[in-house]
């Protein structure tokens, strides 16, 4: 698995955790081991520009997809999966930071730019949560993966709960 990540906030955040996070994702979602993805972190400035100009929305968001290949995780019975450019998932450490603070299981802004991640990972591979049933299913599955890893991880405590919309 091919991942990038590139921190051009000016903020510090924990890269190895969000390249394992990542790299846990797309493993268990049985992506093609010789894919690529890119993750950027970039500063709330940088992350407002992109929300204007792609979701046509005032102020910095917390996590954005931009797929490539539109790669789907592989069905029961497909023998192997595609491989290809996942695309970039874009993270903002300031939004993470206050979402975390804010969270009703308050949690750091790793943790919380951990689980946005995985939700930017989430995204790549097609999963929505704009109705009930979608959302319910992507953050279920977001819970599980986050879980996962964390217990991978040796991490205790309870996972950070989903404060993305």
């Amino acid at each position: 698995m091919s991942i990038d990540v590139n921190n051009e906030s000016g903020t510090e955040v924990d890269e190895q955790a969000i390249l394992d996070i990542a790299r846990y994702a797309l493993a268990r979602m049985r992506i093609h081991p010789l894919s690529e993805l890119s993750v950027i972190v970039v500063d709330a400035d940088a992350m407002e520009q992109l929300h204007i100009q792609w979701m046509d929305l005032p102020g910095p968001t917390d996590v954005m997809s931009f797929p490539m290949d539109e790669l789907r995780p592989p069905g029961k019975d497909d023998d192997e999966p595609p491989q290809g450019l996942l695309g970039d998932i874009v993270l903002c450490p300031e939004v993470a930071a206050k979402q975390g603070a804010d969270a009703p299981t308050k949690h750091s802004m790793d943790e919380e730019l951990q689980l946005l991640t995985v939700h930017g990972v989430l995204h790549l591979l097609g999963y929505d949560h704009e109705e009930p049933d979608e959302k319910a299913e992507m953050f279920g599955l977001q819970a599980a993966i986050v879980d996962g890893w964390r217990a991978e991880q040796g991490l205790t405590g309870p996972s950070p709960a989903p404060t993305v919309s």
